[in-house]
């Protein structure tokens, strides 16, 4: 979700930044870096962590994503290519599924604010669904038996270093786009492409 069909890392970082500031800790955008494609948990609980600072996870989690929730109003919109690209794999008759780090909360959130129901895809993956984040493999193997599908017959799209390791360790050919990360920091995908306007065609081919 974040990086391939909203580019929303700004926003929840900004939100995350202000959370620490009402803990009394002045933290820095760089700081999470690190954590990206991670989930909420590792996201905030690694830069607390840096700063050896204890919290409550859900606790800091749900006023991080109420922050979150006001700053993103009339701000969020699908990146380029997204809304075409899921047209596509509809008229292809191709089962998709959303599969995220983030919490529910998050997933509907960015989804109800670019447009994109829940419904369009045919399964939803989110944090709270698996107990191994990226690079684990778990998320999208998890999202791959929810569409009825093998991994090794599946495509993942991400944009993250993390999230392009886990497909790979999945078994899915991946499509790395570069929303976060150079190509060259991407290397271990499949294919990568700027954006899903300008996807190579040959994703599309069988796998087998």
């Amino acid at each position: 979700m974040d990086g391939v069909l909203v580019d929303s890392e700004e926003f929840i970082c900004q939100a995350a930044v202000l959370m620490f500031k009402e803990k009394g800790l002045e933290v820095e955008p760089e700081d999470f870096i690190p954590f990206v494609g991670m989930g909420e948990d590792r996201y905030i609980g690694g830069v607390a962590e840096k700063y050896n600072l204890l919290i409550e996870i859900e606790e800091v989690k749900a006023r991080t994503y109420e922050i979150y929730g006001n700053i993103i109003k009339g701000k969020l919109e699908p990146l380029e290519g997204v809304t075409d690209f899921i047209a596509t794999c509809k008229q292809k008759s191709l089962k998709i599924a959303v599969a995220t780090s983030a919490d529910e909360v998050k997933m509907k959130i960015n989804l109800a604010e670019i447009g994109i129901p829940l419904e369009t895809f045919d399964a939803a993956v989110n944090g709270l669904m698996i107990k191994n984040k990226k690079p684990d493999p778990e998320i999208f193997i998890t999202a791959a038996r929810l569409l009825g599908l093998k991994p090794e017959d599946c495509l993942v799209v991400e944009d993250a270093i993390n999230g392009v390791e886990a497909g790979k360790r999945a078994g899915a050919k991946v499509l790395g786009v570069m929303t976060s990360f150079t190509k060259k920091q991407l290397k271990e995908a499949d294919w990568v492409s700027k954006n899903l306007s300008d996807y190579p065609p040959e994703i599309f081919l069988p796998i087998h």
